[in-house]
């Protein structure tokens, strides 16, 4: 029995690629057509390569060994923690913290720490504490809660990574090639199969599709772990003829109308026209007069100037002879 249909794979929508010019060519394999601008999955070869995942997932859990789900996009989101809570897997679900695996020692400390905050609420140990010191306390456990609250049990480095979206969590990716540890991640049209181990090519951005290849590789947890899954025999349709609906609305006989799906397939391309701005008038900016205070000058202190005196040689007279001054007597008696 195989563990997906193309039935299952139609309703979700996971033959739904990204728009031609968006494509990474490295994924020219595993597509089948083009259809008003869009890219069409191959769901054959996502059925045959699901099989080699769930095989893959399940013999691993069985083993013993641990997952971690990445997905932090707002699609899958809850879908992740979710999934991995109901298979007893980790995740990383808001945001990928820089580390998280290649710096396991320093982030596990965060962790602990974690679980001493949740064992002090617990208690009723915050309740005796200040307000305000038990308000930044309950702050930091909420933020912790919120970013390794899906890692808070695990103790070492997982054995496997999950990726829902492989351009998303490309730092997640990096540091499980630094380890080695193997990847399965879903695979759009806009991704590099060759980061992958177990590529998965599905449409990584509608919800119904992550809902259901994420949900697929829980239940391979499970099942590792707990035994047989309960399933029902699957509704098989040709790949071919279910392709033909793509161009009639998205819609499969039974099945409602697809909601969850982007890009949509039938609405032409927009032709991008530059958008006119209207020019912006230009205020005068008043300026507040600057007030000038005077300024204060100091008295220049003038000092008398020295000047020499001035030498006049003395004036030289001729001596008057005392026989002329007889002679001017005599003439002045007679």
């Amino acid at each position: 029995m195989p563990v997906i249909s193309l039935a299952e794979m139609l309703e979700s929508g996971v033959h739904f690629g990204h728009q031609t010019r968006r494509w990474n060519p490295k994924m020219s394999q595993y597509i089948y057509t083009a259809r008003n601008g869009v890219h069409i999955i191959d769901l054959v070869q996502t059925a045959q390569l699901m099989e080699e995942a769930y095989n893959y997932v399940r013999t691993a859990s069985e083993q013993g060994k641990r997952f971690l789900f990445v997905g932090t996009k707002r699609q899958a989101a809850g879908i992740v923690a979710q999934e991995a809570s109901r298979c007893g897997a980790y995740y990383v679900n808001q945001r990928w913290l820089g580390g998280m695996l290649t710096n396991w020692e320093t982030i596990r400390t965060r962790v602990e720490r974690l679980k001493d905050l949740e064992r002090r609420e617990e208690s009723g140990a915050l309740d005796l504490l200040p307000k305000k010191e038990a308000s930044v306390l309950r702050r930091e456990m909420g933020k912790l809660q919120k970013y390794l609250g899906g890692i808070k049990m695990m103790r070492k480095v997982p054995d496997a990574v999950v990726i829902v979206d492989q351009r998303r969590e490309y730092n997640a990716i990096l540091e499980c090639e630094k380890l080695g540890l193997p990847i399965v991640s879903m695979l759009d049209t806009n991704c590099d199969p060759d980061v992958a181990d177990i590529p998965i090519p599905a449409n990584d951005d509608a919800i119904r599709s992550i809902k259901l290849i994420v949900g697929k590789l829980a239940d391979a947890i499970y099942e590792g772990r707990h035994g047989q899954l309960e399933s029902e025999e699957p509704d098989y349709e040709d790949f071919e003829a279910a392709i033909d609906y793509v161009d009639e609305g998205y819609e499969v006989e039974g099945v409602e109308e697809y909601q969850d799906f982007e890009p949509p397939v039938s609405e032409p391309p927009v032709s991008e026209s530059p958008v006119s701005e209207p020019p912006v008038s230009e205020s005068p900016v008043s300026e507040p007069p600057v007030s000038e205070s005077p300024v204060s000058e100091s008295p220049v202190s003038e000092s008398p100037v020295s000047e020499p005196p001035v030498s006049e040689p003395p004036v030289s007279e001729p001596p008057v002879s005392e026989s002329s001054e007889l002679e001017g007597k005599g003439d002045s008696e007679e």
